[in-house]
C-alpha cells in the first residue's frame, strides 16, 4: 500500500524523481569527501599538480578535449548496471577529497568550495549528467530484473547522447572559465 503513489506516478515523473534523488546523494557524497583531513603540505602539493596539469593542457590547446573526454568516460561508466552507482559514489567522494585539498591550499573552508561549484553552470551541468547516468544505471538494473532491458537500452542510448552534448557544452564553458581566471 505504501507504494501506491509510486505506481500512480507517470514514468517521466519517476525518472525525474530518481535523477533528483541521485543528485542530492551525489552532493552529499562529494561533501563527505571534503571532510577527509588533509595537511597543508599535501594540499599545496595537490594544488600544484592540478595547476601544472591545467597549465600544460591550456598551453597545448587541450583543455576542451581533455575535460570532455575525462567527464564522458566517467559518465559512460556510471551508466553501467550495478557498477555505475558504486563507481559514481567513488568518483564523487574522491573529487571531494581533491576539493578539500584545493580549499585547504587556498585557505577556504572545503564545504564553501563545494557550494561555489554551483555558482557556475559547469557544476550544475556535470552533476545533472552524473545524476542522469546513475539514475539510468538504476533503471537498467531494474529493467534487467523485469526482463525489459532491450526497451531500456533505447532510452539509455538517448540519455548517453544527451549527456555527451551537455558535457561538451560544459567542457567549453569550463575552458572559458579557466582561461578567464
Amino acid at each position: 500500500m505504501t507504494l501506491a503513489w509510486w505506481k500512480k506516478t507517470s514514468p517521466l515523473n519517476k525518472r525525474l524523481m530518481m535523477v533528483a534523488f541521485v543528485f542530492v546523494a551525489l552532493v552529499i557524497i562529494l561533501s563527505i569527501g571534503t571532510l577527509v583531513p588533509i595537511s597543508q603540505t599535501e594540499a599545496k602539493k595537490t594544488e600544484g599538480e592540478i595547476t601544472g596539469q591545467v597549465n600544460y593542457l591550456e598551453t597545448n590547446g587541450l583543455l576542451v578535449p581533455y575535460i570532455f573526454g575525462n567527464n564522458l568516460m566517467i559518465t559512460l561508466i556510471m551508466f553501467i548496471p550495478f557498477l555505475g552507482p558504486l563507481f559514481g559514489a567513488y568518483v564523487l567522494f574522491n573529487t571531494g577529497t581533491i576539493i578539500a585539498a584545493r580549499a585547504v591550499a587556498n585557505n577556504v573552508p572545503p564545504l564553501l568550495w563545494v557550494a561555489s561549484i554551483f555558482l557556475t553552470p559547469v557544476g550544475w551541468l556535470e552533476f545533472a549528467v552524473y545524476s542522469l547516468a546513475i539514475a539510468g544505471s538504476i533503471w537498467l538494473t531494474i529493467r534487467l530484473f523485469q526482463g525489459r532491458m532491450i526497451h531500456e537500452l533505447r532510452n539509455t542510448a538517448k540519455f548517453v547522447t544527451i549527456s555527451a552534448v551537455i558535457l561538451l557544452v560544459s567542457a567549453v564553458i569550463e575552458t572559458i572559465e579557466i582561461m578567464l581566471s
